[in-house]
């Protein structure tokens, strides 16, 4: 048993890369630049204050003292390993107040994971310290589990006990596990509608869910939720302005984590998550935001960000950021079936070629020097699939890897963001992936708030070139609303894109259940969110063969 969400102090952390810039550009200014930078150094360290020890701790808290439901955010698993997973809550009796309602004070929260659903048999317990520096959020790493197991969970403090969840584990190093069944969604915009998607995701039987970025949007909330129109509630001007702050990017999330469908899905199954950019600001790249600020003002609008990010999410502390820095990306094993590198394709990236947008490809696309992952990031995603002894080889990541033309023209217009922008990093990859040998590989992406399905080709431009690999795009929960089976450019997106066989415009989530003979893919769509208590149903299946790379009508 071990407990998380209390690392060591902040001398045990390694200097990271924009600590050094931060303090050089403190030494050597112009005015201008040393008014900005110390401000910015000034907002940094109170964005990523840790708690404080000894004499200087704050006080705790009596549980008897808590008078209202701590538990309004839920509760969730994540990044499930052979022998633990990590189990998270957040304490938040006042969810729509800048503390949550608890003031600067400790909590003690009494945590317990059984094997059956009414607890009889608990099999780990604990005590964690829920800190206001994290925004009461508690991380608990529960290790000690068996392999290939499921569980249930639970939390406590004073008379209040949490709702109950269910996770499990990974299968054991090398066991030849026949089948694993995995959700993908992404783009969960509030103010566009219900999370359908995420009630019918509850209520589906599968082992893990990853979720591709876009879990917050930044964007102003209205009174009334936007597309929602609430009637029953009006929701506090807090939300009416775009985040910027810890307070803010807090916040937010207590008003996503409001939506019941979505703290059920988070019980129901254990999450792996990464970001995109609207957990920051849209279409961010590195240090750089869309509008040109300085980046030093946005390295601290990022790292608040990303430290709400972490409180909010079922990460262990390795993930915890330091600064505007974090080490999102990171690998899971499936016994031999499955090994999963999962991506940051925001933190490490150069700035969109020809002012982001669409545009035809350049020599700024083909810049060997520009890159969407980092340098570090893609020797490591090489790397780990020259090592991988996995059957399938899973790439659960943000942006369109396959090239998406957007006309019929000769030279057709692609999108900046995605990696049409980034074509020799792309290449890098390819390359990467046929030089280890990666005979089934398959790529999620989220992003797009379309579902897609795509033949990963060697050469996109050739339809004879051989197929490497398939790439799956899950749709949206919730942003772009309703959306269309066919949006009106369905027709010139097929023709432009014969290796695309697929493409709906319609809400929903992915489900691929993978297996020692081949992968099924089912596209699970709504017809609508923004009224709720929508259907689910399949608007199509397809199939890709072991060793035949290639997507086929199921």
């Amino acid at each position: 048993m071990a407990l998380s969400g209390r690392p060591g102090p902040a001398s045990e952390h390694a200097l990271l890369p924009h600590d050094t810039e931060l303090r050089a550009a403190a030494r050597h200014p112009a005015r201008r630049r040393f008014l900005t930078v110390t401000a910015a150094a000034a907002a940094l360290a109170f964005t990523t204050n840790l708690p404080a020890r000894g004499a200087f701790a704050a006080p705790r808290l009596p549980a008897s003292r808590i008078t209202e439901d701590p538990f309004t955010l839920g509760v969730a698993s994540g990044d499930p390993l052979p022998d633990s997973v990590l189990i998270w809550t957040r304490l938040a009796p006042a969810p729509f107040e800048p503390d949550g309602g608890l003031g600067q004070q400790q909590v003690d929260v009494e945590w317990e994971v059984a094997l059956d659903e009414s607890f009889a048999v608990v099999v780990q317990r604990g005590v964690a310290v829920a800190y206001a520096e994290y925004a009461h959020s508690v991380h608990v790493d529960v290790r000690g589990l068996s392999p290939d197991s499921h569980y249930h969970y639970r939390f406590r403090t004073g008379t209040w006990i949490s709702p109950a969840g269910r996770t499990r584990t990974a299968p054991g190093p090398g066991s030849d596990a026949t089948g694993l069944r995995l959700a993908a969604v992404a783009c969960q915009a509030y103010h566009d509608g219900y999370y359908t998607v995420h009630r019918h995701l509850a209520q589906d039987d599968v082992d893990v869910v990853f979720h591709l970025g876009d879990y917050l949007y930044e964007y102003a909330v209205d009174s009334a939720g936007g597309a929602r129109n609430h009637t029953d509630v009006v929701l506090p001007d807090v939300f009416n302005r775009e985040t910027t702050t810890l307070a803010d990017y807090r916040m937010r999330y207590a008003l996503y984590k409001s939506d019941a469908d979505l703290r059920a899905v988070h019980a129901a199954h254990p999450f792996v998550v990464t970001w995109d950019d609207h957990e920051t600001e849209n279409n961010y790249a590195g240090a750089v935001d869309e509008n040109g600020s300085d980046p030093d003002q946005f390295l601290v609008r990022r790292a608040a960000a990303y430290r709400a990010y972490w409180e909010n999410q079922p990460l262990r502390a390795a993930q915890l950021p330091q600064g505007p820095d974090a080490r999102l990306f990171r690998r899971l094993q499936w016994g031999t079936l499955a090994q999963f590198d999962i991506l940051d394709t925001r933190q490490y990236r150069s700035d969109q070629a020809y002012g982001d947008g669409t545009h035809v490809p350049g020599p700024e696309t083909d810049d060997p020097a520009r890159t969407l992952t980092g340098d570090a990031q893609e020797r490591w995603l090489i790397d780990g699939w020259a090592a991988s002894t996995a059957l399938w080889n899973v790439l659960p990541q943000q942006v369109c890897f396959s090239q998406r033309k957007f006309d019929l023209n000769a030279e057709a217009m692609v999108s900046m963001d995605a990696w049409d922008g980034y074509r020799a990093g792309r290449g890098r990859l390819v390359a990467g992936a046929k030089a280890a040998g990666v005979a089934n590989w398959m790529v999620l992406t989220g992003d797009v708030h379309v579902a897609y399905a795509f033949d990963i080709k060697d050469d996109f431009d050739d339809p004879a070139s051989a197929v490497l690999g398939t790439e799956l795009t899950c749709t949206s929960a919730a942003s772009g609303r309703d959306g269309a089976q066919r949006p009106a450019n369905w027709d010139t997106f097929m023709r432009a894109n014969p290796h695309m066989r697929f493409y709906d415009g319609r809400r929903g989530y992915l489900r691929v259940e993978l297996g020692r003979e081949n992968a099924r893919a089912d596209y699970r769509i709504v017809p609508a969110v923004t009224t709720p208590g929508a259907p689910v149903s399949t608007a199509a299946s397809f199939v890709t063969e072991v060793g035949s790379p290639g997507l086929q009508p199921a």
